[in-house]
């Protein structure tokens, strides 16, 4: 018998080489974690091997477990994650704890490593992307993409895909009034209008539309969309103006339609409706989507302002659990050209998950389209309350625990969970 034994264990040395004695590893997600950010990457990096993670939602900030493998160990030293060892009688009893009819909280198998495009211009803007900073701090791999790629059927080779400070409508971002003579938004304008034309297009509006409605068909086809700042209701304004020309003279050479309001089409959108565009080409400013607008430049006090996550069943709705996982669930508020969504104009099927309570300000949403679902997360940098043009990029060495950026990492290692426990 102990002949039989010792070969046994050989046999399982040789078949799991980095298997330790204590069988499990807890990755906490709560106050105890050093780093936050790259706990994410240490997920996403354990998917790329082929190797499964249990996403805790709501036990302990959302915590990870896994197999106690010596690369993992030494991948989360590297990189200065906090971690625990555990026995299997003590990942028992957090089994038990989360499987409990009185918790609300369950467990996620991620099994897969989503494939992650970044839509982007490919020349250098005047301002940084929270999410790709997310992405690099967090050592996640993305692809870049633009409009090439995307009217050439290439979002079929992603699950996930992220816009940011990105203006669909063809109004290079709003910043005529502030910004035509600096060389960086002429660079951009005679960027803009020459992909428009080298694709077939007589303007750059029409570029644009057509961009949005392959991420529309991309999303309807079963992928991930997730968007900030003015990417978001700059999006659903293109979708709805597919038919009508919002663009004034200084954009693309000709009027606005005398009649834009009443030919807008939300059936077209996505998350919103019901909203009145600014077609004003002297006002930074979209349409009433966004609160509290933009021009004038709100005058708030960072110190006062904050918005609250809300908290689902991790049983029964684990989507929007998974996308608000945090140790907190009171989060500092930040600006962008869109900062939050007028809550009035939201789609009546569009999930809320996080607000600015006692206010019409929605600032983090989720909604199906499809067989796909799309993520808009308000504000630009969270933080950077204020983020200007010109202003240096934030350095996530500071901001290792960032609740606002845990939002976008919730997002990234969402398509990987197990599919048939994706449920709304």
């Amino acid at each position: 018998m102990i002949l039989i034994m010792k070969i046994y264990f050989t046999l399982f040395i040789i078949i799991f080489p980095n298997l330790i004695a204590g069988e499990k590893l807890l990755i906490p997600m709560d106050l105890k974690q050093t780093n936050h950010l790259k706990a994410y990457g240490i997920a996403y990096w354990a998917l790329t091997k082929g190797l499964q993670i249990e996403w805790l939602l709501n036990y302990r900030g959302g915590s990870f477990l896994c197999d106690n493998l010596s690369m993992i160990q030494k991948e989360m030293r590297i990189r200065e994650v906090y971690f625990e060892d555990i026995s299997i009688s003590n990942a028992a009893k957090i089994y038990s704890e989360i499987g409990s009819e009185s918790s609300n909280a369950e467990v996620i198998l991620l099994e897969k490593a989503p494939r992650i495009a970044v839509y982007v211009t490919p020349n250098i803007k005047p301002w940084d992307d929270a999410v790709t900073m997310a992405l690099e701090y967090s050592e996640i791999k993305y692809d870049k993409i633009w409009d090439d790629e995307v009217l050439n059927g290439a979002l079929k080779n992603y699950d996930w895909l992220h816009l940011h400070h990105e203006d669909f409508t063809g109004q290079h971002g709003k910043f005529y009034a502030s910004q035509h003579s600096s060389p960086w938004y002429i660079e951009q304008q005679i960027l803009y209008e020459k992909k428009a034309h080298e694709l077939g297009f007589k303007k750059v509006s029409a570029l644009k539309r057509e961009v949005a409605h392959q991420i529309r068909n991309y999303i309807g086809s079963g992928g991930f969309l997730f968007a900030m700042c003015s990417a978001t209701d700059s999006y659903d304004i293109a979708l709805s103006a597919s038919e009508v020309d919002i663009c004034d003279v200084v954009f693309d050479g000709d009027g606005v339609d005398k009649n834009v309001q009443s030919k807008l089409n939300f059936n077209e959108t996505i998350a919103f409706q019901n909203f009145t565009i600014d077609t004003n080409p002297f006002r930074y400013e979209y349409s009433d989507i966004d609160l509290p607008q933009s021009d004038p430049v709100p005058m708030r006090d960072a110190s006062t302002d904050y918005f609250s996550l809300f908290e689902f069943s991790a049983k029964h709705d684990p989507i929007p659990t998974m996308l608000t996982q945090n140790h907190v669930n009171l989060l500092k508020g930040f600006m962008g050209q869109t900062t939050a969504f007028n809550r009035k104009t939201i789609k009546p099927h569009v999930l809320i998950l996080g607000e600015r309570q006692g206010s019409d300000e929605v600032k983090y949403l989720h909604g199906n389209y499809g067989r796909g679902t799309f993520t808009f997360y308000a504000g630009h940098d969270p933080e950077d309350y204020q983020h200007a043009i010109g202003d240096p990029p934030t350095d996530l060495n500071l901001h290792k625990n960032s609740p606002g950026y845990r939002i976008i990492l919730n997002n990234i290692l969402f398509p990987a969970a197990k599919k048939k426990q994706q449920k709304t």
